[in-house]
């Protein structure tokens, strides 16, 4: 199973600094450590914000991938190499040896026997 889209982003904000949401209403921002594939995440450097206001600050947290509304991400990442488009299907696969009636003749290229 590949992992999506989503899940590669956030792997990729690993260092920076995010802003992630919980279902609770609470705002951690803070530096990404470690992400999995099941969006549990590991942040340092912490400040939270509850849904009344009161700001508080964390050295370290861990949160389930489950209990988070959303993330906010550097826009920085917009330029990540996961996000570069691939060149159109019909040039894609030139240069890999594709067949050309001129090229070594119309018979194969093995040892010369006749």
């Amino acid at each position: 199973m590949t992992i999506g889209v989503p899940i590669k982003l956030l792997h990729e904000a690993q260092g920076h600094v995010v802003t992630l949401e919980l279902k609770t209403g609470q705002l951690y921002r803070g530096k990404l450590l470690d992400a999995e594939d099941n969006m549990n995440i590991q942040l340092r450097e912490i400040t939270v914000t509850a849904r009344d206001g009161r700001v508080s600050q964390l050295d370290q947290v861990y949160i389930r991938g489950s209990s988070v509304r959303f993330f906010i991400v550097p826009d920085m990442l917009k330029n990540a190499p996961m996000f570069k488009q691939l060149p159109p299907p019909n040039l894609r696969g030139r240069g890999r040896g594709r067949a050309v009636p001129m090229r070594g003749g119309f018979r194969g290229r093995g040892r010369g026997r006749a």
